[in-house]
């Protein structure tokens, strides 16, 4: 019943036939099938190699997994083949129990792999970056990692019209400084924030961002001040603020991870504190909360991932 404060903590199987969930607990993963009318089977666990996995990435028929453990804080890879997990030999990347690492998380063309640090409440804040090789092993940039611009480094995603883009949400520089730094990733997997990085956003602890499929519109979802933040996305990587969407009734509530469906229409947000999902239009880069938002979801508290196929 305790949420953990990461992003991407559930995944899509590349096929979309299974899903992949962290369980922070008990140190493992877990593998449940898409049956056809939507429900879910589970199939078995796999350890984690770490402890307390908050979150996992999944490209082709590879997965990383991120630890946030002390004494168990990590990178580590696995192969999925038919609904099983299978550790890659030698694949661990050990991380300092202070790391404290909110996202793992694949390019598009999964040729790179990040992993941000949130680090201490004061700071300092990382971001690793890695070039994907082969047999799944990992590379890390000549500057990797590289300290953040801002305090928390939380929620991360690649454009997905361009996976040399990558945009991170900063989320502890306190009331009202929250902000989204943009960083062009070389082919080596360097990372070099853009002219004008980081962008205000004039909230307060922006933790998870979503972009829409063509990549022009960027959402920054605001947990403390229970609002969006709405970006336009130039071709050079830059973001203009458009403005910021309050949620509907904040009262108890914790937005946390949020998803763009894949026709770009919608926008869903989970709400730990509410035990709801908040859904929103997309309209040129404005949100309107649907009539029927939030929706309770039933059984259990503190919801905190959200995947939408």
């Amino acid at each position: 019943g305790t949420p953990i404060g990461s992003a991407g903590a559930i995944q899509f199987s590349a096929d979309g036939r299974y899903v992949l969930a962290v369980d922070p607990a008990s140190n493992d993963i877990s593998v449940l099938r898409v049956k056809d009318d939507g429900s879910l089977r589970l199939v078995g666990t796999e350890a984690s190699h770490g402890t307390t996995p908050v979150s996992i990435t999944v490209h082709g028929f590879l997965v990383y997994v991120a630890n946030a453990g002390v004494g168990g804080s990590d990178y580590t890879g696995f192969w999925f083949f038919d609904g099983h997990l299978f550790p890659i030999w030698d694949s661990t990347i050990p991380l300092p129990d202070s790391a404290s690492p909110g996202q793992i998380l694949f390019s598009g063309d999964g040729r790179t792999l990040i992993g941000t640090r949130v680090g201490p409440s004061a700071g300092p804040s990382f971001i690793d970056s890695f070039r994907v090789g082969f047999f799944g092993r990992l590379t890390p940039a000549s500057d990797s990692p590289i300290p953040a611009q801002r305090i928390g480094p939380f929620g991360s995603a690649f454009r997905p019209t361009n996976p040399r883009q990558l945009f991170v949400s900063n989320a502890h520089d306190g009331a009202g400084l929250g902000s989204v730094s943009v960083y062009h990733v070389a082919r080596d997997a360097s990372l070099t924030a853009i002219n004008g990085s980081p962008f205000a956003d004039n909230q307060t602890a922006p933790c998870w961002v979503a972009i829409t499929p063509n990549g022009n519109e960027l959402f920054a979802i605001n947990t403390a001040s229970s609002s969006i933040s709405r970006y336009r996305i130039a071709p050079g990587g830059s973001l203009t603020l458009l403005g910021s969407t309050p949620m509907s009734d904040p009262t108890n509530l914790r937005p946390f991870d949020a998803q763009v469906d894949p026709s770009g229409h919608y926008l869903y947000v989970v709400d730990a504190g509410a035990v709801a999902v908040s859904a929103f239009a997309i309209s040129g880069g404005n949100l309107t909360e649907l009539g029927s938002s939030p929706a309770a979801i039933p059984g259990g508290a503190a919801p905190f991932g959200l995947i939408v196929n």
